[in-house]
C-alpha cells in the first residue's frame, strides 16, 4: 500500500501540473524570482553539485526549472561525492578567481570558512528578507557568517538506522533501540547465516567519519571541546565511544572494510541485501526504494538512531545538509539568484521532500501531512535529538582533519583508541586556531 501511494504521489510530482495544488499547504508560499531576460538570449550558468541520492534529482530539478526559466540554461557540473574533495576543487578553481561555476552546492559546514576567505557572494540586500524568512528556523543563522547570509538552505540531512524488516521478522528479533541491542540483533542474523554483514556506516577517513563519531561520542557524554573552547576529546566518555565503534569491527558486527567505507559504499552493501543494519542520511530511504539502486525494496524500515544501553530514549543524529552558494566571481549574479531562489521554493522543496525523501529546509513543506505521507523520514525526524558538528570556526575544516584522521587510525586498529583519542586532542587546539583553508 505504501509503495502504491508513494508511487503515485511521485507521478504527480514529476508530472509537475497540480504538484502545488496537491501539496502546497495553505497560504501563499514564497516565491522564486521571475524569470530573468538578458537581451532576449539564453544565458547558461554553471551549478557545481555532488550526486543526490544516486536517483537523478539534480537532472529532475533542472528541467523543472528550465521549463519555466527558458531563458536560463543549467549546466550541471557534477562533484566528487567526498565532501573534503569537493571543498578543495572548488576552493582551488575560485581562489583563482574562476568565474565558474556560478553557483555551488556546498556542506553546511562551510559558511565560516568559504566567507573569511571570500569564497562566496554575500546575499544580503540580494535576497529579500520575506524570502528568507520562509526557511525552517535556524538554517539561515547556519548559513550566515558575522551578520551576513552567504547561502541559501538546499536541504538538510541527518543521521539513521535503516534495517530489514524481512530479516528481523524472520529471525523474530525487535528492532533496536540500543547500541548493545544492534549488536546482538547483529550476531544473531550472523550465526544464521540470513546475512553477509551486520551494521555498515561510514568509517573511512573523511567528513562522513567526523559525522558518525559526533553521534556515538554525544551519546556517551563527551564533548570535542567545552564551553571555554578547551579541547576535551580525552575524556572517559570519548573512550567508551571509540573502544564501541572499534569493537563493531572486532567483533564482525561490521566488516573490516568498513574503515574505508563512505556513504556510497554503505549505501550499496545495504542495497545489495549484504546488511542488515545501514546508518546513512535521510536520503537512503529514497536510495533503497528505487529498484535500480536497490535489491531490498519494500523490505526495508527506518528509526532513529539507537542509544548507548540504559540512558533511554532514541540517540544523537548529526545535522547535516547542503546549501546553495554564488561564486562571488560570477558573471550572471542576477541568473544566479533566480536559480538559487527558485531551487529553495516551495515547488522545488516539495520535490526533494516528496519524490526524494530530504529533509526540506522550506517550513511549510517539512510540515504539510501530504508530503509527510510520502516520506517516512519526516515522521520521525522530530524524534531524535540533533546534534552539531564543532563548525562555528573559520578553521573548521582542521578541526575535522583531526577528528577524523585519529578515528580513523583507531578503525583500522593503526592506535588503540586512548592512544587515538590522545594524539587528536593534543591537535584539536592549534587546529582550532590555525589556518582556515
Amino acid at each position: 500500500m505504501m509503495k502504491k501511494s508513494t508511487m503515485a504521489g511521485f507521478a504527480v510530482l514529476a508530472a509537475g501540473v497540480v504538484t502545488l495544488a496537491a501539496f502546497q499547504s495553505a497560504g501563499t508560499a514564497p516565491q522564486a524570482a521571475a524569470p530573468v531576460k538578458k537581451g532576449g538570449k539564453v544565458v547558461t550558468i554553471q551549478w557545481a553539485a555532488s550526486p543526490i541520492a544516486q536517483t537523478g534529482v539534480r537532472a529532475d530539478l533542472i528541467s523543472l526549472f528550465e521549463k519555466t526559466h527558458p531563458n536560463i540554461k543549467v549546466q550541471l557540473i557534477s562533484q566528487s561525492t567526498n565532501t573534503d574533495t569537493n571543498r578543495a576543487s572548488l576552493i582551488t578553481q575560485i581562489t583563482g578567481g574562476s568565474v565558474t561555476p556560478d553557483v555551488f552546492m556546498g556542506d553546511v559546514v562551510w559558511p565560516g570558512q568559504f566567507a573569511s576567505a571570500g569564497l562566496a557572494l554575500p546575499l544580503n540586500g540580494k535576497v529579500s528578507q520575506a524570502f528568507l524568512n520562509h526557511f525552517a528556523k535556524g538554517l539561515v543563522a547556519g548559513a550566515s557568517y558575522k551578520g551576513k547570509v552567504y547561502a541559501l538552505p538546499f536541504f538538510m540531512d541527518s543521521g539513521f538506522l535503516y534495517y530489514r524488516k524481512d530479516l528481523l521478522t524472520k529471525a523474530h528479533l525487535p528492532v533496536p533501540k540500543t547500541w548493545e541491542q544492534l549488536v546482538s540483533d547483529s550476531k544473531t542474523l550472523l550465526k544464521k547465516k540470513l546475512v553477509k554483514y551486520g551494521f555498515v556506516w561510514q568509517g573511512n577517513s573523511y567528513e562522513g567519519l567526523t559525522c558518525d563519531w559526533m553521534e556515538y561520542l554525544t551519546d556517551a557524554g563527551g564533548q570535542v571541546f567545552n564551553a571555554q573552547g578547551k579541547a576535551v576529546m580525552n575524556s572517559p566518555a570519548a573512550v567508551k565511544a571509540l573502544t564501541f565503534m572499534r569493537s563493531l569491527i572486532t567483533s564482525g558486527v561490521s566488516p573490516a572494510a568498513v574503515s574505508t567505507y563512505q556513504e556510497a559504499q554503505a549505501m550499496n552493501a545495504f542495497n545489495d541485501g549484504q546488511a542488515a543494519f545501514l546508518r546513512n542520511w535521510d536520503y537512503a530511504w529514497s536510495n533503497s526504494q528505487t529498484p535500480s539502486q536497490s535489491k531490498v525494496v519494500g523490505k526495508v524500515g527506518v528509526v532513529p538512531l539507537p542509544t548507548f544501553a540504559g540512558k533511554g530514549g532514541t540517540g544523537y543524529a548529526t545535522i547535516g545538509g547542503w546549501d546553495l552558494y554564488v561564486n562571488p566571481h560570477t558573471k550572471h549574479v542576477q541568473q544566479d539568484l533566480t536559480f538559487i531562489e527558485w531551487m529553495t521554493s516551495n515547488q522545488a522543496q516539495t520535490v526533494l521532500a516528496s519524490k526524494y525523501s530530504e529533509i526540506p529546509t522550506d517550513a511549510a513543506v517539512q510540515n504539510n501531512p501530504a508530503v509527510r505521507a510520502l516520506n517516512p523520514v519526516l515522521a520521525i525526524v522530530n524524534k531524535t535529538h540533533l546534534i552539531a558538528r564543532p563548525s562555528q570556526t573559520p578553521n573548521y575544516a582542521l578541526v575535522s582533519k583531526d577528528i577524523y584522521t585519529n578515528i580513523n587510525a583507531a578503525l583500522a586498529g593503526q592506535m588503540s583508541p586512548k592512544s587515538a583519542l590522545d594524539t587528536a586532542n593534543s591537535g584539536l587546539q592549534s587546529a582550532n586556531s590555525g589556518s582556515s583553508l
